[in-house]
């Protein structure tokens, strides 16, 4: 425990030596609906000034050998500092070939809901965000059913990487099991690169990112458990096109654990908007 308040405590410290943010402000949704890249969160919510009152609305799948997962989500952004998301992620059943004790295919394993909140500071230099999740894995099954959840600390900020408008996130954080107890600690970092924002408009983004941990305890075609998972894809900024140029309106196209052999593949859609 002194080691983790230690490490936040040179991730604060760092995260507000940084430069300013960028003026790309994307704020996608990541796989399980908070704020973020695809795997990891970042310091910011869904939206940010001047809107107290916002929504977002999403879908991710997953493919992997012919099978999909299928994870829709919300994320409410309130007060131009806290985010509350949900997601469920539903799994291939026959995929996995679960089973109950009578033999039968459990079709109630495969099922998690997954919520979150996160609360960003109202720091000028960076963006930072303190926040949590709540996982409720293979809901209704008795025989699988467990919860897990997990804290962290989530810093973005902005610069140029050759002229090119970039973020970089970087979190830290504790993940935890229900009876089950281990010293790991969560870290993540990625990044998001407009690419050739004067050809195309700051709306095509080249967005990556690398973590000990996955957008759920038990991710499907993500899985960090052996040597971390690295997700690397394009996301579009369609609000370039004056008809969507008042809401949020994101496509993802990515490769999910793109460095191990089963690697899968994702695609996804984010759609927000302000109520007040």
């Amino acid at each position: 425990m002194k080691f983790l308040r230690l490490l936040i405590l040179v991730f604060f410290v760092a995260a507000q030596g940084i430069g300013s943010l960028s003026a790309q402000d994307l704020n996608g949704m990541s796989l399980n609906g908070a704020t973020g890249l695809f795997s990891i969160p970042t310091g910011r919510i869904g939206w940010g000034q001047p809107s107290n009152v916002a929504i977002d609305l999403g879908y991710h799948t997953i493919i992997i050998d012919g099978h999909a997962a299928h994870i829709p989500k919300i994320a409410l952004s309130l007060f131009r500092w806290v985010e509350l998301s949900a997601a469920f992620d539903i799994q291939p059943v026959r995929y996995f070939g679960y089973r109950d004790e009578d033999g039968n295919i459990d079709s109630r394993r495969g099922v998690d809901l997954l919520t979150g909140v996160k609360i960003q500071f109202p720091l000028a230099i960076t963006a930072l965000a303190l926040g949590g999740n709540f996982q409720a894995i293979n809901v209704g099954s008795s025989s699988y059913g467990y919860n897990a959840g997990q804290i962290y600390l989530a810093a973005t900020y902005g610069g140029l990487f050759f002229d090119w408008p970039a973020e970089t996130t970087m979190v830290v954080g504790k993940t935890f099991r229900q009876n089950r107890s281990n010293s790991n600690i969560d870290f993540g970092m990625g990044f998001d690169l407009a690419l050739f924002p004067n050809a195309f408009e700051n709306y095509v983004h080249w967005v990556s990112d690398f973590a000990n941990f996955s957008y759920s305890i038990e991710a499907f075609g993500a899985d960090a458990w052996h040597r971390g998972v690295l997700n690397t894809g394009i996301r579009f900024d369609l609000r370039a096109i004056p008809v969507f140029r008042r809401y949020k309106f994101l496509i993802d196209i990515a490769v999910a654990d793109a460095l191990d052999h089963n690697r899968a593949f994702s695609m996804g859609a984010v759609f927000g908007l302000r109520m007040q």
